[in-house]
C-alpha cells in the first residue's frame, strides 16, 4: 500500500508524521498520524492504536494528547487513524456531529448507502495493521488498543471481539453501553438497521454479558464532571458486567475532569505505562 507523507517532525527524539493512503476497505483516502520512537531505527517496536471520538480526526490526539515523550521513553509506536471515511457525498453525511463524517463508530455498516464505505471495524482490525506493517518498522503482533469516547467504545469492542490480537486495552470516557444511550441508538439504527440483534456485536457491555472477555485488566479513566457521563457513557453498566463475569477491570473516576482532552493529557502517561506492562517492551 502506497504511503503519502503530509508532514514529519522530530519530537523527543522520535518522529511524528501525518500520512494518507488509499483504502480498499472504505474505499477513500484515509489520513492518519504515526509516532515512531527512535528505537524503531534499529528494531521493530510495539504499537498502540488510538481511536478518537466523535467529530475528531487524527489531529486532536496528536496535538493535544501529549503521548510523544512517554512513547519515546517506552519505545512504543502510536498510530492514530481518522474516525470515518471522508468525502463519500452520501446524503446527510455532513449534517450532524453524531452521524456520518467523524462518526464512523468503528463498525461495519450494513444499511445503504453507508455500507459502501463506512467499514471502520474492518479498516481498524485488518487493513490498518497491514498498511502499518508494510511501511513502518513495527511488530504488529505486539499491539495494544485504546481510545476516547466513541473511540473508547471502539477499543473495548474490538479488543473483546479479537482475543489474542491485542495484548492490552484501555479507554478514556468510553461509550460503554451504546444500545442504552441516544448516541448508540441513533448510530446503530442508521448504520445497522432496526434489528437490534445486529447491534450486539458493537456494545462492550453486552459483549461481556454474552461471554466475551479480554485476557488482562481493562483500564478506564472517567471524569466525574463529564456532561455525557450519565446519559451517554454509562461506565457503571460495563463495570457491573465485568465484575459479574470475572473480567478484570479498573474504572477510575477522576474527580472534576470533563470530557475534553485535558482528561487524556492528564492520564495519558498512566495509560501508556499500563500498556507497556503487557507489550514486550525491552
Amino acid at each position: 500500500m502506497t504511503l503519502e507523507t503530509l508532514s514529519e517532525q522530530k519530537t523527543f527524539g522520535g518522529t511524528q508524521g501525518v500520512y494518507t493512503h488509499a483504502s480498499k476497505v472504505t474505499p477513500t483516502e484515509m489520513e492518519l498520524s504515526v509516532f515512531m520512537p527512535s528505537k524503531s531505527k534499529t528494531e521493530p517496536v510495539p504499537v498502540l492504536y488510538y481511536l478518537s471520538g466523535l467529530t475528531c480526526t487524527q489531529e486532536n490526539v496528536t496535538t493535544k494528547g501529549g503521548f510523544q515523550r512517554v512513547a519515546e521513553e517506552l519505545g512504543i509506536a502510536i498510530v492514530c487513524p481518522d474516525t470515518s471515511p471522508r468525502g463519500t457525498n452520501y446524503p446527510g453525511e455532513d449534517e450532524a456531529y453524531d452521524f456520518g463524517s467523524g462518526a464512523g463508530f468503528y463498525l461495519n455498516a450494513t444499511e445503504d448507502p453507508w455500507s459502501g464505505a463506512y467499514k471502520m471495524y474492518d479498516y481498524i482490525v485488518s487493513e490498518l495493521p497491514e498498511f502499518i506493517a508494510s511501511n513502518f518498522n513495527i511488530d504488529t503482533t505486539n499491539a495494544g488498543i485504546f481510545g476516547h469516547s466513541m473511540g473508547g467504545h471502539g477499543a473495548l469492542t474490538i479488543a473483546l471481539r479479537n482475543p489474542g490480537t491485542y495484548k492490552s486495552v484501555s479507554a478514556f470516557a468510553p461509550i460503554c453501553a451504546p444500545m442504552q444511550c441516544e448516541w448508540g441508538q441513533k448510530i446503530f439504527t442508521g448504520y445497522l438497521g432496526e434489528n437490534t440483534e445486529t447491534w450486539r456485536d458493537y456494545d462492550a457491555t453486552d459483549l461481556v454479558v454474552s461471554g466475551k472477555s479480554f485476557a488482562g485488566e481493562i483500564l478506564i479513566d472517567q471524569g466525574t464532571a463529564d456532561p455525557f457521563l450519565k446519559d451517554q457513557l454509562k461506565p457503571e453498566l460495563f463495570e457491573q458486567a465485568c465484575k459479574a463475569a470475572g473480567q478484570p477491570v479498573s474504572v477510575r473516576m477522576q474527580e472534576g475532569y470533563d470530557h475534553s482532552y485535558y482528561l487524556m493529557a492528564t492520564f495519558m502517561e498512566d495509560h501508556l505505562r499500563h500498556h507497556s506492562k503487557s507489550l514486550r517492551v525491552a
